[in-house]
């Protein structure tokens, strides 16, 4: 995928290695103070930030935009995502969001109707954790400025200290749990662009993923949790294991692929372990308790296919041992193959 070093580009908003470059050079390298309080801040780049308030409690807050187009797809539409996508990122982190902030910029000639889908969707998803909308703002812009809508969502979640997971805490002899089958979401997103026809039986992941993090606390130990939103499990399992200084051993046959997924993957020549998945989460939990917490998930709504993958080993690289008996090396994407895809 070629890009410009002099331009920013749609990859450098993709996920992968290229958007955590611009991210390093042009963000953080021009920011004097990135943390409060001594709290997890912008330079942790984990899913979201924290701020002590206390010695016990922090309040944890992150903030998203989101551009998908199209706006309706098969399992979800932008308010599901926008709503879905924000709260995921506070719940990873270990603690239950509470709130959201919505901004809205809409293209002049919306129509009515879809915006009030979109806002019911949005009610709806935030219902799911008991989360409330609680201020927000909204521009209208001229329709050739922008083609349909863009919406920012903030979050934030309330708990202790004690409380908060990283995605940086593996440790060598956890297991890896995936909270469902992998490339679900972006899959969809081309299959509806392409008109594949598969929008009967393929549809996005999209969902609050807090019931399966709630699930999973109560009954075992998470060392270390992320949702593989864009560059997919590939992009998170490489960030978690590069952050920990450790590697994984995978087994391909455990990794929870849908048919649909595979035919749209290998129609477009893209890899499924690359691509958004959005009501997904990528668990590192303690060997004792891995048998415990996968019960545990696969018993709340979204958590069914729920399966342990594989397990964190010494190195640093990321191994697949395929279907056919050999290895793989997965390798963080330079960015996810699907563009606008939340």
């Amino acid at each position: 995928m070629a890009y410009s070093d002099d331009k920013i580009n749609m990859v450098h908003g993709a996920g992968g290695e290229v958007m955590q470059d611009m991210i390093s050079d042009i963000i953080l390298g021009n920011l004097s103070k990135t943390s409060v309080n001594g709290g997890i801040g912008l330079e942790s780049l984990d899913d979201s930030a924290t701020i002590p308030l206390d010695d016990d409690h922090v309040v944890v807050t992150t903030i998203d935009a989101h551009t998908v187009q199209p706006l309706f797809f098969p399992g979800g539409d932008i308010g599901r995502i926008s709503a879905a996508g924000t709260l995921n990122d506070i719940s990873v982190m270990g603690v239950k969001p509470v709130s959201l902030s919505n901004a809205m910029v809409i293209s002049e000639g919306f129509e009515r109707s879809d915006l009030e889908r979109i806002i019911k969707s949005m009610n709806e998803t935030c219902e799911e954790v008991d989360a409330a909308i609680i201020t927000g703002d909204t521009k209208v812009i001229d329709s050739d400025k922008l083609d349909s809508m863009i919406i920012t969502t903030a979050g934030i979640g309330i708990g202790k200290k004690e409380d908060v997971v990283r995605d940086s805490g593996l440790e060598v002899g956890d297991k890896v749990i995936i909270t469902g089958s992998v490339g679900d979401h972006g899959m969809a997103i081309m299959s509806k662009r392409e008109g594949f026809g598969y929008e009967t039986e393929l549809k996005s992941d999209v969902a609050p993923v807090w019931s399966m993090v709630e699930a999973a606390k109560e009954v075992g130990t998470i060392t270390a949790m992320k949702d593989p939103t864009r560059g997919g499990i590939a992009n998170a399992l490489n960030e978690m294991a590069t952050k920990a200084s450790v590697g994984m051993r995978l087994d391909e046959e455990r990794i929870p692929v849908k048919p649909e997924v595979e035919a749209v993957s290998d129609m477009l020549g893209i890899d499924p372990f690359e691509v958004a998945n959005e009501g997904k989460i990528v668990m590192g939990v303690k060997a004792d308790d891995a048998e415990d917490i996968l019960q545990a998930i696969r018993k709340t709504k979204y958590g069914k296919d729920a399966e342990i993958i594989g397990e964190v080993t010494e190195g640093k690289r990321v191994i697949m041992e395929t279907l056919i008996g050999g290895e793989r090396l997965i390798e963080p994407p330079i960015a996810d193959p699907v563009p606008r895809v939340c």
